[in-house]
């Protein structure tokens, strides 16, 4: 592969003007959209319109007069979308931690329902040990509180260990350090054959690839809005709940925004229908605003993908973009480094991992090197068990094919320069 290849690629792709949507600074190729999405540009003035204007002027009237107060609902429906729900049945809202605890709650609150105390049976949600840590801490914490046990496995490990103990299965259906896709479809069907419910983390999934929760039969979801949604940091995360679920249970933050008639201001908690009870305190409209945004910027793909369902486009072009870094690296960098990520497009979200073929230190460094020259990637770090991770995110939006060979050409000069060695790219920094 050549550069005339990539720019020829650059110059056949539809998606190509979409990048003019973004405030992309100069001189930098962004491969770390999978932890923070870029700036649309539509964001700046719409942010200070609802300062300046709706909350400035209209004050406490544009709850109603600017529809603050159903952009919960609003947004969720353009999240549904891109995850394959239906309208209503998405609320955006809080972070994806706290969504967690609101659904994993909920999931176990049916298995008790179904299963007393008495009975030993499904006291355990599995997960994968490589699962992102957040979702670890809020299941731990919640099994404790709840009288069930965490099991943690490795990923081939999964069809073995589940069985009739398992009340949930909490998956990411992208891995977060692998960029390894789980078959949702397949693996849910694989619980509930056993009797379990699943609960999905879509963070490195909505934005980036194909998902179909309701066609997979899935219990519950929660993702992120400021990775591949590009809704700015912090950004509201989202929930979704199967709808033979969602009038079910009441989720453990009970606030007045989740009650069915919050301006009554009954005395006692009475929730809302559906998905709207997963709903909790006073919704941030800045921050939603912003989200707003970036949702739409990720819905102007929607014309390109010619009638093969949402995200058809995008999927297409990141793993034509994913090919061509891999490609490239095994051609240019002489076996330095080992590919981490599934090569099988079928098991391949949005990303690429590498790590040095020598097992040896050095792969913070050269993140760090490559950031210095305005290629940004990040850095995970292994253990006994798992090698340290160099991760790019590709988020086809707004990168190009040469952008992808320039990318890789920086690392080969790192490399051949052993730039990595310069102590300034060895300190360590609070965020890798």
């Amino acid at each position: 592969m050549t550069l005339d290849d990539c720019r020829r690629l650059d110059a056949e792709d539809p998606l190509a003007a979409l990048r003019d949507r973004f405030m992309l600074p100069e001189g930098v190729i962004y491969l770390d959209g999978n932890s923070l999405g870029v700036l649309p540009k539509t964001a700046p003035a719409r942010i200070a319109e609802v300062v300046a204007k709706e909350w400035g002027e209209g004050l406490i009237r544009s709850w109603n007069s600017a529809g603050w107060f159903d952009l919960p609902q609003r947004l969720g429906d353009k999240v549904a979308r891109l995850v394959g729900a239906a309208p209503g049945e998405v609320v955006c809202t809080d972070s994806t931690s706290i969504n967690l605890y609101k659904v994993l709650f909920a999931a176990l609150s049916q298995v008790l329902l179904a299963t007393p105390d008495a009975s030993p049976q499904r006291r355990v949600v599995l997960s994968e040990r490589s699962n992102f840590p957040t979702d670890l801490y809020i299941a731990e914490s919640i099994c404790r509180e709840r009288g069930f046990t965490l099991r943690l496995i490795e990923a081939d490990e999964l069809p073995a260990a589940l069985d009739q103990q398992v009340a949930v299965l909490m998956l990411t259906h992208v891995n977060y350090r692998t960029g390894a896709m789980h078959d949702m479809k397949a693996v849910t069907a694989a619980a509930h054959a056993v009797g379990a419910l699943t609960v999905w983390d879509l963070a490195h999934s909505a934005g980036a690839v194909p998902v179909a929760l309701n066609d997979s039969e899935a219990d519950f979801a929660i993702g992120c809005g400021y990775k591949y949604l590009n809704g700015g940091p912090g950004a509201p995360a989202f929930v979704w709940v199967h709808t033979r679920h969602a009038g079910q249970f009441t989720q453990p933050l009970s606030g007045w925004w989740g009650h069915a008639a919050p301006f009554e201001f009954t005395p006692h908690y009475r929730p809302a229908p559906g998905v709207a009870r997963y709903l909790c305190g006073t919704q941030p409209i800045i921050a939603l605003a912003g989200l707003e945004c970036g949702l739409d910027s990720v819905l102007a793909a929607e014309p390109f993908d010619a009638g093969q369902g949402p995200m058809a486009a995008l999927r297409a072009k990141s793993l034509a973009l994913t090919d061509t870094f891999i490609t490239l690296v095994e051609q240019r960098c002489a076996g330095r480094f080992a590919l981490v990520t599934p090569r099988e497009h079928a098991r391949r979200g949005s990303q690429v991992c590498l790590a040095l073929n020598d097992g040896g230190p050095g792969a913070y460094a050269m993140v760090q090197a490559l950031i210095a020259r305005g290629v940004i990637g990040d850095f995970r770090a292994g253990d006994a068990q798992m090698p340290d991770i160099l991760r790019f995110g590709f988020t086809p939006l707004y990168l190009g094919f040469e952008d992808v060979w320039n990318a890789v050409e920086h690392l080969v000069q790192v490399l051949d320069r052993e730039e990595w060695k310069r102590p300034e790219f060895n300190q360590k920094l609070a965020v890798t």
